[in-house]
């Protein structure tokens, strides 16, 4: 997930002997943890004999998967726990437990997870212009998460001083130091939960605790609380290989195979459809595995200004106002990676589609829509293709380089990392530039299959009536199912 630093031996040995002195925990003799780094991973798991679909791989006990449920924190701090969604109640949790080292139940196991990352969360402004012109810059939120803490956590800390002890010699978690200190305590263990704690399905025993008073809200429903598995987070992941999946059942978290397993071969979770600058934003790492999946974001704004508005401001923009009042108005449109067989009308969301047919109309069509109330019909014609068209080149402006640029810069990365590791700033920049690649590349083939269509219509098929209104009769279009 992160760099390729490991823990040392003695300290897998001594988590591996904590999950044995468990007398329920059940581990597979026909696999073993294994050094990756030779493959850019840390570790991972792997079969020495060939695993038939279906066997269990291991199998762990609820009681000890570090969550809040389990911790001792839970009786001592009950009220503060239960104001704090799932999220923020384990970051609490995990720092408790960290901050009690060798006493903590899961001393052996927090020595083995990382505490340094390649998440996006952890890069300098250097290296995050690297990213420049991508739309995954603006959801990293390191800005709004530490709002987050300190609001939420950083006032319970303070008020159990002896719960929290401060770290490296410092006074207290108060003053610019301390509060630093903390931050960086809490996106440790918030980039941990990210990268491996698991949705915890309620037992039946949980379920009747919250039946006892007969009330539940939706939300409550909807909140499953998260968990750190030992052991299922030593899994790497991967869409195309992976061969094994956690069940849950009422005692135990259960990894199985899912189909053949040959000797020799590692065991791969899978992280699900996710492009790369998602990956990278919550897991730290890149794998051409997951490119299929690329996407590239068109902005409200960078669409609005493509359509002659000088920015996507609601309030004084009636065709946003209307859309935005119909619940069909996003910040931005997702374009995914397109196949041979992706067809421009498969790769625009309706959204899409409406918004950019919106912008198209004249004044008096759209009066007649808004007398409506209801959105203009989906089809996507020259008007359209051209606001669309233009977005893209402003969104490829953004980018610093071009694609034959990056490809160079990688040849060189390449070149250097033959050699040895790489340093972290040369890491995280081949990273961004296969992450920048990737959507360049939707944008080209977007921008290609734009040209296309518009070099298919002349202005002479788009012909207006008296009114004004287009002559659909005679308009060549893309009209959605």
């Amino acid at each position: 997930m992160s760099s390729t630093e490991l823990e040392s031996p003695s300290q897998l040995e001594d988590f591996v002997s904590w999950l044995a002195k468990d007398p329920r925990v059940r581990i597979n003799p026909n696999v073993r943890i294994a050094d990756l780094r030779s493959q850019d991973a840390r570790r991972g798991i792997v079969a020495q004999t060939d695993i038939p679909e279906g066997e269990e791989l291991f199998a762990i006990p609820r009681g000890i998967v570090l969550s809040t449920n389990n911790s001792k924190l839970k009786t001592l701090l009950a009220q503060d726990l239960e104001g704090l969604d799932p999220w923020f109640s384990l970051i609490l949790v995990m720092i408790y437990e960290y901050l009690l080292a060798e006493k903590s139940m899961w001393a052996p196991y927090l020595r083995v997870l990382p505490t340094d990352f390649d998440t996006l969360m952890f890069w300098s402004e250097s290296e995050l212009c690297e990213l420049q012109g991508s739309a995954v810059v603006d959801k990293i939120g390191r800005q709004y998460a530490e709002e987050a803490i300190l609001e939420k956590i950083a006032p319970i800390v303070h008020r159990n001083p002896s719960l929290f002890p401060p770290v490296h010699g410092l006074p207290s978690y108060e003053g610019d130091a301390g509060t630093q200190a903390l931050l960086r305590l809490a996106h440790i263990m918030g980039s941990l939960i990210m990268a491996y704690a698991f949705d915890l399905e309620k037992t039946e025993e949980d379920e009747n605790k919250e039946g006892e008073d007969g009330y539940i809200t939706d939300e409550e429903e909807e909140q499953l609380s998260k968990g750190m598995v030992p052991l299922a987070d030593l899994l790497n992941a991967d869409p195309d290989r992976n061969n094994a999946r956690l069940f849950q059942e009422e005692e135990f978290l259960i990894m199985k195979t899912t189909k053949l397993i040959k000797a020799g071969e590692q065991i791969f979770d899978d992280n699900g459809e996710i492009p790369r600058a998602d990956l990278l934003r919550r897991y730290g790492y890149i794998s051409d595995s997951y490119a299929p999946y690329d996407v590239v974001e068109l902005s409200l704004k960078t669409i609005c200004q493509a359509a002659g508005l000088e920015n996507a401001n609601i309030e004084i923009h009636p065709q946003l106002q209307f859309l935005e009042e119909l619940e069909l108005l996003d910040d931005g449109y997702i374009i995914p990676r397109p196949t041979p067989e992706t067809s421009l009308e498969d790769a625009l969301s309706d959204e899409l589609i409406l918004l950019l047919r919106t912008l198209a109309l004249t004044p008096e069509q759209f009066q007649k829509q808004v007398s409506k109330h209801k959105p203009p019909k989906l089809s996507f014609g020259l008007p359209e293709a051209t606001i669309l068209q233009k977005a893209v080149l402003m969104t490829c402006e953004r980018y610093s380089t071009n694609i034959p640029q990056d490809r160079e810069i990688l040849a060189k990365l390449d070149q250097l990392k033959s050699s040895g590791p790489l340093e972290t700033f040369s890491r995280r920049q081949k990273m961004a530039i296969q992450v920048r690649i990737g959507e360049k590349e939707i944008l080209e083939s977007l921008h290609a299959q734009l040209d296309s269509l518009v070099a298919a219509n002349s202005e002479s098929t788009l012909k207006r009536d008296a009114h004004g209104d287009i002559d659909d009769s005679r308009r060549t279009k893309v009209r959605r199912t």
